[in-house]
């Protein structure tokens, strides 16, 4: 094992320079997937829990440059769900064995407090033997406490950038990535379970970004990491930039594996689009997490965050058949229970 990738299992750390050599040299790639494979079945086993993924609003307020449903789209075909088509989701996910619902949406004012606490209280009360995950932007930190104390269980937030200037490159006036980390330390303060996470080749992105992205995770200490390469979306300003390198991607993955070795890590929807394998080889570095759709068919090609999201026309019963034979065919098996981080377990 090259003595690079040792010290950062061991330590948990590298010097910037050290980190630099890592991501930016394929060298050290053998080594490095398979410590991270070790170090994830150390703490999980051959481990793969299920979240599924419930995309219940494509409106949102905000006008990233990246984003396929910023407010500038006006080509978006806009949705909700109402609560009644979300509880049918996440009925028909329990049936399947998912006991994770993640619900996601743009930054829609329409879902306030009282509405989406209605929805969370409820999931809980249809199954409460099952988490509730949110993943729906800034908020005040009024709102997250009243999210907690309705059920909600984890908090999926993406800092996207720790840089202050590529934050302003990626994003209009008037966010800021000090609210963002603001609200991510409010999460963790109230006591959710947060996940956070970036993405990788986003337009103006240099390897010091992604150094100050890991160094920002070493202070927040994250349950969850979601990251996945950057991909254009055709009405957005950045519609002629490159889409994010895999190799690199999967090299940081590992990397956040050696990282922290109890993190839960989705082998992401993007990653899959990006790469027909992508979500194999995504579980191959040290990933742990797939989040299989259970949205409505009809609503899903609207969700577009990125162009040519994959699974946009399988029902949810086939979404999950598909995923569990490749989980399988990798080497890995799925567990159908809550799937907590485990920070102080081995398998």
């Amino acid at each position: 094992m090259e003595d690079i990738v040792l010290k950062l299992r061991e330590e948990h750390n590298l010097s910037d320079e050290e980190m630099s050599l890592l991501l930016e040299s394929g060298r050290f790639d053998e080594s490095l997937f398979h410590a991270a494979d070790e170090v994830r079945r150390e703490r999980y086993g051959g481990a793969v829990f299920l979240r599924g993924l419930i995309e219940f609003t494509n409106y949102c307020k905000n006008d990233c440059y990246y984003c396929g449903i910023r407010r500038s789209n006006k080509r978006a075909e806009r949705y909700r769900l109402t609560p009644a088509a979300i509880y049918g989701c996440a009925d028909e996910g329990y049936g399947l064995g998912y006991r994770t619902f993640v619900l996601q949406g743009g930054e829609d004012p329409y879902f306030n407090d009282e509405r989406l606490c209605e929805i969370v209280s409820e999931l809980k009360q249809r199954h409460p033997d099952c988490a509730v995950t949110l993943s729906v932007g800034e908020r005040s930190a009024l709102s997250y406490q009243r999210l907690f104390d309705a059920g909600a269980d984890r908090y999926l937030l993406r800092h996207e950038t720790a840089d202050e200037d590529h934050y302003r490159a990626l994003h209009p006036e008037g966010m800021s990535p000090e609210n963002r980390k603001r609200c991510l330390f409010e999460l963790k303060r109230i006591g959710f379970q947060v996940g956070s996470g970036f993405m990788v080749g986003s337009p103006h992105q240099k390897t010091e970004h992604l150094l100050k992205d890991l160094r920002f995770l070493r202070e927040l200490e994250p349950d969850m990491i979601g990251i996945g390469p950057y991909i254009h979306h055709r009405e957005t300003p950045f519609a002629a930039y490159p889409d994010g390198d895999v190799s690199l991607t999967l090299r940081l993955i590992a990397v956040l594996r050696l990282m922290f070795p109890y993190a839960l890590i989705p082998a992401t929807t993007a990653l899959g689009t990006i790469d027909p394998n992508g979500r194999e080889l995504g579980l191959k570095a040290g990933a742990n997490v797939v989040m299989p759709n259970l949205s409505p068919v009809e609503t899903r090609e609207k969700y577009d965050l990125y162009e040519n999201k994959i699974c946009t026309g399988e029902e949810a019963a086939q979404c999950r058949g598909c995923l569990e034979a490749r989980i399988r065919a990798a080497g890995y098996g799925i567990v159908t229970d809550i799937g907590h981080v485990r920070r102080g377990e081995q398998s």
